[in-house]
């Protein structure tokens, strides 16, 4: 179908069930549409108050976003019974009949994305969704040099939990002000990215930086980075976004995220010759002998802690403390990912 013809399909349904008596108070007039998808076709529905509604059919276990609640639109799961079927979905009501037409284009929009994502219908939604959102995003400055390489080396581990749980990007903490970069229930990774050619120094932000969360376990991962200035060489920066778009369950989500951190899909150009290149990737367990300033050793000792905004460097140079081994990171990220965020 194009969209004239997609258009004329989800009128044609909301006109008839409107048409239809008014059902319960949380009940849907349901339509069914012909865009099959691997969950069952999307829908069209009508409420008791006459609003209209966009239903995307998802597995039971899938979350939906939360955030999308009125006043114009309301983003909702919602699992739908009849004598024969039970379906879930992701239910997406316009609040305002004054901007049904509107509702309409953008409905149109996510009919046309999920033929294309036929086997993630809710992704096509939320791609719609932020396409709509974006046109009212307001633009910060770009990334300098250091951002570049920081928000690279995160990146770089952000791939590597999404290769394993397309879910992962929900554990990223850091562009949220969390104290570290990756912070599951237990376990957390803070990262550190550097251009210098010399020594292992990462400045630490704050007293709270390295310690661990309650009861569990917290990495530091230094990554030394060099610039590529050759097309081909290294992995480009807008790469690596785009491979975690690609590979995480809600781009929106992500992007929201990248966003908070300062880069922006409108700003792909300002980075397309930015690349780098990986010339050592170190993991540290960050444990009692891991030289590090902290409230809680401060406590311990016996000083008071009164002192705010405190940023120190660590000099990991050396050969101790000795870096994980390649099986102990591994086990680190299977820790990440199986516990709840």
């Amino acid at each position: 179908m194009n969209e004239d013809e997609f258009r004329g399909l989800v009128e044609q349904h909301w006109a008839a069930l409107e048409a239809q008596r008014t059902t319960g108070e949380r009940r849907l007039r349901v339509a069914e549409l012909s865009v099959a998808t691997s969950d069952g076709p999307l829908a069209v529905a009508v409420d008791h108050d006459g609003h209209r509604h966009l239903l995307v059919p998802i597995h039971a276990h899938i979350k939906v976003r939360t955030g999308l609640d009125g006043p114009v639109l309301r983003l909702r799961k919602r699992p739908l019974e009849d004598a024969e079927t039970y379906q879930t979905y992701a239910d997406l009501g316009c609040l305002r009949d004054d901007l049904s037409d509107l509702f309409t284009e953008l409905c149109v929009d996510v009919l046309e994305e999920a033929v294309e994502l036929p086997h993630n219908p809710v992704k096509a939604l939320y791609r719609v969704l932020d396409r709509w959102k974006s046109l009212f995003r307001t633009q910060g400055p770009p990334l300098g040099p250091e951002e570049l390489a920081g928000l690279f080396g995160e990146m770089t581990v952000l791939n590597r939990l999404l290769a394993k749980d397309p879910s992962a990007h929900r554990i990223w903490q850091g562009p949220q002000g969390h104290r570290h970069d990756f912070s599951a229930a237990l376990n957390a990774v803070e990262v550190k990215a550097s251009t210098g050619s010399e020594g292992r120094r990462p400045r630490i932000h704050g007293l709270d930086q390295l310690e661990a969360p309650g009861g569990g376990a917290l990495c530091l991962v230094w990554f030394r980075l060099h610039r590529a200035t050759t097309s081909g060489v290294g992995t480009g920066f807008v790469e690596s976004m785009d491979e975690a778009l690609r590979l995480c369950d809600d781009e929106g989500a992500l992007l929201e995220l990248l966003a908070k951190a300062g880069y922006r899909l409108a700003d792909a150009d300002l980075y397309e010759d930015v690349r780098f290149v990986v010339n050592e990737e170190r993991w540290y367990q960050v444990d009692a002998g891991f030289p590090r300033l902290t409230g809680q050793a401060l406590t311990n000792a016996g000083v008071p802690v009164s002192v705010l905004d405190v940023d120190y460097t660590i000099d990991l140079s050396g050969e101790v403390p000795a870096p994980m081994t390649s099986e102990q990171v591994s086990q680190m990220i299977e820790n990440l990912i199986q516990e709840p965020a």
